[in-house]
């Protein structure tokens, strides 16, 4: 496969990823903030997918109808819904001879509903959450159109690779954030809204419910999110299909490219299975999920120096 082809779908899957990340963010988030007297703060969120701005916050003033418009509809946001999307879109038509029917018309679809002009002013005067459920539906029909049709090879793993990197990064970046704020407002330790919420955002609640008997405990939540094999937006479920769909490119692949990028994969999956919350606990979360960022980071520009160098 060409590196430029294999760069495209690995970027058209993380695009698509990221987006489906903040629109769950983004739901969970004004419903919380819908329930809060007091207190209730978007920075977070726009931390994790926009970047800390003080002149866009101040823009923002933590106005909820404001915020989700400017993560879903503004173009002059890099990471808003219609700027990556955009991106998904312009790298799927770059491989769209590789690439089905039925998977380009869902996506396009998707396209055409965050670019539709009615929906910054549905943002602002209607329900949000109803609007942003029709935007993740049609994340949900283009995953489940991509599962059912499209050819096994190397293109859907890299398109699958490029998906479960984005995620495990979300995951981090959502981890860090919240536990962080813990510092700032030790209350928030024994919030039982605040770790329902959170996962919520990551659609394990109903998991965590099935798995842990005693309640919602910061340590369990730590545990499902990065140590669950069983939920999907765990750190080790996604780096495990990293490595899964890495692995049907060894006959694709330069040996030494694969054997190089495998190791560092390899030796990421080691440092996650066989670390425990006490232990991450005891070295720091900070620094612990800082280290596991950057070695997803590394494995992403090994990618790009092996097999997209061309692209």
């Amino acid at each position: 496969m060409l590196s430029r082809v294999a760069a495209s779908f690995y970027w058209l899957s993380r695009y698509i990823e990221r987006s489906d990340g903040i629109l769950r963010m983004l739901k969970i988030n004004y419903a919380s903030s819908q329930d809060a007297i007091q207190g209730f703060t978007w920075e977070p969120v726009v931390r994790i997918f926009a970047g800390y701005d003080e002149e866009v916050m101040a823009r923002l003033n933590n106005e909820s109808r404001t915020v989700i418009n400017f993560m879903v509809t503004d173009k002059t946001n890099p990471n808003s819904i219609i700027s990556i999307i955009t991106h998904s879109r312009e790298n799927a038509r770059g491989v769209q001879e590789h690439i089905n029917t039925d998977l380009w018309q869902c996506l396009n679809e998707y396209y055409h509903c965050v670019k539709d002009s009615s929906l910054a002013s549905k943002l602002r005067k209607d329900d949000p959450i109803s609007v942003l459920d029709v935007l993740i539906k049609q994340v949900m029909l283009y995953y489940g159109t991509a599962e059912v049709t499209m050819e096994r090879g190397p293109g859907r793993s890299f398109m699958n690779i490029g998906k479960y990197l984005e995620r495990a990064i979300q995951s981090i970046d959502i981890l860090d954030i919240k536990f962080g704020s813990i510092n700032n407002n030790p209350d928030l330790l024994t919030d039982t809204t605040y770790w329902k919420h959170l996962l919520q955002s990551l659609g394990g609640y109903e998991l965590y419910l099935k798995t842990y008997r005693d309640g919602l405990e910061a340590h369990n939540v730590l545990e499902q999110v990065i140590l669950n094999n069983d939920f999907p937006r765990s750190v080790i479920y996604s780096v495990n299909n990293i490595q899964r769909y890495f692995d049907r490119l060894k006959l694709d692949s330069s040996m030494t490219d694969y054997q190089e990028l495998s190791f560092f994969i390899g030796k990421l999956q080691s440092h996650i299975k066989y670390s425990s919350v006490k232990g991450i606990q005891n070295d720091g979360l900070h620094l612990y999920l800082t280290q596991l960022k950057d070695q997803l980071y590394q494995i992403g520009n090994l990618l790009n120096e092996r097999y997209f160098a061309n692209s």
